[in-house]
């Protein structure tokens, strides 16, 4: 009898577990397995897959291969930078127009028609590349550099006092818990609870023979604290029961080896985000003081001072307000794109909600 090979059947079904069954169709290589997010057609395209996705690379390897991939923040780590170095260099790029930001031209202004700059757009010329003052005849280009000096200096020197103190204080409060937990976290609602524009106004007010610019980085240090330790306590709240931080109490780790070595690396990504973000409403506050008239005092220049003196003369020489605005508008612009991009890369879980 003639024994006949069995017909290969296409519609045998595919076993996952197992191997194909004989005359099922392959799948070419290289296919994803369905379900996979590439079979759905969807890619990662959170930083914590593209993480996932090149093993390996560090927050800050991530943090510098998504920002190269955004010309917005590249723009803006441009400007970011050119501000930086203007206030660095301020009394050198101050000085390459040739005038200093105290020294008066009266040959730049008209006495006959209430000290108006000379020339088109506010006195714009070789001599004074962004045009004077009215009446003083000071040079615009001069000022507006040292300005930047000085605004920076401010806003940094805060920042850093409020990101020290608020991780210092955050991780603290959430790593011991308990009695500090609870004084701390008072501490912070009674600070947050103060109307600070108020007090910083009043306390500048009534102080006298201090230097300004120490004074106001210690005031706007003192009430931006509790922000940032609140979510440095979130977070440390997250981490203290993690694997790691019970093996390193386990293997005899006090409780400072554990903070600088198993905490704070682990808050570190939400720290640098928000810490991005300080910087402009620092540069804004401090403007906003000087605008006011309790922040620095001439003849320090400061862009809010500019912004505060221009207005008398906005419809004469609009030059005058102008310049300190657009300046002051790029610097919050340029922190604030580059601490939006920060906060998704380092912080995507926060940036969500």
């Amino acid at each position: 009898m003639t024994t006949t090979a069995p017909v290969p059947d296409d519609r045998a079904p595919l076993d996952p577990d197992g191997p194909p069954a004989p005359g099922a169709a392959r799948a070419p290589a290289g296919t994803p397995a369905p379900g996979t997010a590439a079979a759905s057609g969807s890619a990662p395209d959170t930083a914590a897959d593209r993480s996932a996705a090149a093993p390996g690379s560090s927050p800050w390897q991530l943090a510098r291969r998504e920002l190269r991939r955004r010309p917005a923040v590249r723009v803006s780590l441009c400007i970011v930078l050119l501000f930086v170095l203007m206030a660095v260099g301020a009394p050198w790029l101050g000085g390459l127009g040739g005038w200093s930001p105290h020294e008066f031209d009266k040959s730049a202004v008209d006495p006959y028609l209430g000290g108006q700059p000379l020339g088109a757009l506010g006195g714009i010329s070789p001599e004074h590349w962004l045009g004077v003052e009215p009446v003083t005849g000071r040079d615009l280009y001069a000022r507006v550099v040292h300005g930047a000096q000085v605004s920076l200096l401010i806003a940094f020197a805060a920042t850093a006092i409020v990101v020290l103190a608020g991780t210092a204080a955050g991780i603290a409060a959430g790593y011991f818990g308990g009695r500090t937990d609870t004084v701390l976290s008072r501490l912070m609602d009674l600070t947050m609870s103060f109307p600070s524009l108020i007090f910083m106004i009043a306390l500048l007010s009534v102080a006298k023979d201090v230097n300004r610019i120490v004074l106001m980085t210690a005031v706007i240090g003192i009430f931006g604290w509790p922000g940032i330790a609140r979510v440095v306590r979130g977070q440390t709240l997250s981490l203290k029961h993690r694997e790691y931080v019970d093996a390193a109490r386990v293997g005899g780790a006090g409780p400072w080896r554990i903070l600088t070595r198993e905490i704070l690396p682990g808050v570190a990504g939400p720290v640098i985000a928000y810490t991005t973000l300080l910087i402009p409403g620092m540069i804004s506050t401090e403007a906003a003081l000087s605008y006011l008239g309790v922040g620095v005092r001439p003849p320090t220049p400061s862009w809010g001072q500019m912004i505060a003196e221009s207005v008398a003369y906005y419809e004469t020489d609009p030059m005058y307000f102008v310049i300190p605005s657009v300046f002051l508008f790029l610097a919050v612009l340029a922190f604030t794109l580059l601490g939006d991009a920060l906060r998704d890369i380092l912080d995507p879980r926060g940036g969500r909600t």
